[in-house]
């Protein structure tokens, strides 16, 4: 490692934890009954609670860490429509009119949430700032080309850019133009989670962090959950809990691929030299298999670049340098910029590329958000709440569908490493 490369107040920590520490909730005991426990304190687990909260449901909340301890926190804050597979794929898999219904979703969670945080007044700088989704290499750019000319806006409003224009979007000239996504946008996910945290918290549920689930089994008509602070019986249960899925609840294990996702901070830039680098604020990710996400931070003063380094948890230390090497080889002037903060956590890819909600064996589920979770899970979380409190309107077009997983699999990703190690190639001839 070099050293050189660090500043010297560097942090292992996200640097969205800046502005906002992890909350202090103290230590409240484990309600004995409950109508609604919800696992996991992410987006997806607020969002439920918030509903069932404000419907008069009473609701608790437990982590097995700090409240927005994971990936809730330490993303990129990119909002997008969250839908992997394009409308031929969907509709191969599950007829026509169910695959418009689910790239449906992902565009009115985008516009859910942005009336949300307004409706809600959440000061989490918000800002519709538009995505440029950048062509690694010419092959990529041209099957873009032909993906607009099949499915115009490629399902949304979307525009192509050129190579010899792309220095409007983004000044590098390490892509070979892309598609502009204009409703695409950005926050804080750090100051999203704390204003939703309160508002859960006004709305009278508890939120009970350091308080691991460590299995669950039905009594009568009731769930008794098993915790590291005792027992507690809920009518019914949420599982929230993503990329962090563990055993109490094996069978959700066996369907989400935990993910390790990667981000550093580089030390504050010149202006003039952010307006170059980032001349329309625009969030940026890549056609790479391998993803490479990044943006300016929300004060124009650093670049907050992301992707997937390493095959398994590992020290952002030694994540790092190698994030690093990919941000120079997109902006070179940054070499001798060091970075501030390195970080990780984990995300949750399905084996169809599609996050899933629905109902098994009288759990309520929601979670795969394959690396595009800050709108979707929001999105999938509110109408899950919505369904426990009797709503027609939660009801979504990904109940019932099938929740693929693998032979062998139980919830450790053994084959990633070879298949990350295949994409890298693919990535590399273009």
């Amino acid at each position: 490692m070099n050293a050189a490369l660090f500043a010297p107040d560097f942090q292992t920590t996200p640097y969205w934890w800046e502005r906002v520490p992890r909350p202090d909730l103290g230590q409240a005991d484990l309600p004995a009954r409950c109508d609604v426990l919800v696992i996991g304190s992410g987006y997806t687990g607020l969002n439920a609670a918030l509903e069932t909260a404000r419907g008069g449901r009473h609701t608790v909340m437990i982590d097995a860490e700090d409240a927005g301890f994971g990936c809730s926190t330490r993303n990129g804050g990119q909002i997008g429509t969250s839908i992997k597979p394009d409308l031929a794929t969907l509709a191969a898999r599950h007829g026509h009119e169910r695959a418009a219904a689910i790239r449906d979703v992902g565009k009115a969670a985008l516009a859910w949430l942005e009336d949300f945080v307004r409706a809600e007044e959440i000061d989490c700088d918000f800002r519709v700032a538009g995505r440029f989704h950048a062509a690694h290499s010419a092959r990529q750019y041209h099957r873009l080309e032909r993906r607009m000319a099949k499915e115009p806006g490629l399902g949304e409003d979307a525009e192509l850019v050129p190579r010899a224009e792309q220095h409007r979007e983004l000044g590098s000239d390490a892509y070979h133009g892309g598609v502009l996504y204009p409703h695409h946008a950005g926050l804080d996910p750090a100051r999203f989670h704390q204003g939703l945290l309160e508002r859960v918290l006004t709305a009278g549920a508890s939120v009970l962090p350091r308080c691991a689930a460590h299995g669950m089994e039905r009594d009568g008509a009731d769930w008794r959950v098993r915790t590291s602070r005792g027992e507690s019986r809920a009518r019914e249960v949420v599982v929230a809990t993503n990329g962090y899925t563990g055993a109490a609840t094996p069978w959700l294990r066996r369907r989400v691929i935990p993910i390790g996702s990667y981000m550093i901070a580089t030390e504050p830039l010149a202006p003039e030299v952010m307006d170059r680098l980032m001349p329309r604020d625009r969030i940026v990710s890549d056609t790479r298999r391998v993803v490479y996400y990044y943006r300016a931070s929300p004060d124009r003063r650093r670049i907050l670049f992301g992707g997937r380094v390493a095959h398994a948890e590992t020290d952002a230390r030694l994540s790092a340098p190698r994030l690093h090497a990919k941000l120079c080889a997109i902006f070179p002037e940054l070499a001798a910029t060091r970075v501030s903060h390195s970080w990780l956590g984990f995300v949750a890819y399905t084996f169809d590329t599609l996050a899933h909600s629905g109902r098994h064996d009288g759990l309520h589920y929601a979670m795969g958000y394959c690396g595009s979770g800050v709108s979707m899970a929001s999105y999938l979380g509110m109408r899950l709440g919505q369904q426990l409190i009797g709503k027609r309107e939660g009801d979504t077009p990904f109940e019932g569908l099938p929740f693929p997983s693998r032979p062998l699999y139980w919830g450790w990703p053994w084959f990633l490493g070879p298949a990350v190690a295949c994409y890298r190639l693919l990535d590399r001839l273009g």
